[in-house]
């Protein structure tokens, strides 16, 4: 077992709200949302940026990692909590393929404040 991978996050999967007329649409009812716990990952720093201006705002990333040949039920949209923080999947969720098998996955996770 490597040391690498020693932390647990709790990913959060919303429905989409649905309208009067019964369409999905981009919204997400959050207080309805399924808790996915997943053990043995990592969670790296990645980019983080400050704006100031009329709002300030703070931008924190974080990358989250798998172990070789371990995938999880991360989609775009996606929240996840790790580190003590709730965070925005940003983007797709990468998953690596070598010699025609997976081999890892990774996501970009974010933060916004301000």
């Amino acid at each position: 077992m490597t040391l690498h991978y020693t932390q647990t996050v709790v990913i959060l999967r919303a429905p989409r709200v649905v309208d009067r007329y019964g369409n999905a649409t981009s919204e997400r009812d959050w207080s309805a949302a399924t808790r996915t716990t997943v053990r043995r990952v990592s969670v790296q720093p990645d980019t983080s940026t400050e704006e100031d201006g009329d709002r300030p705002t703070v931008t924190t990333g974080l990358r989250l990692i798998t172990r070789r040949g371990v995938d999880v039920d991360l989609a775009p949209g996606d929240r996840v909590v790790a580190v003590g923080r709730l965070l925005d999947t940003d983007g797709d969720v990468a998953r690596y393929v070598v010699g025609g098998r997976h081999h890892h996955t990774e996501a970009r996770l974010k933060e916004v404040i301000g």
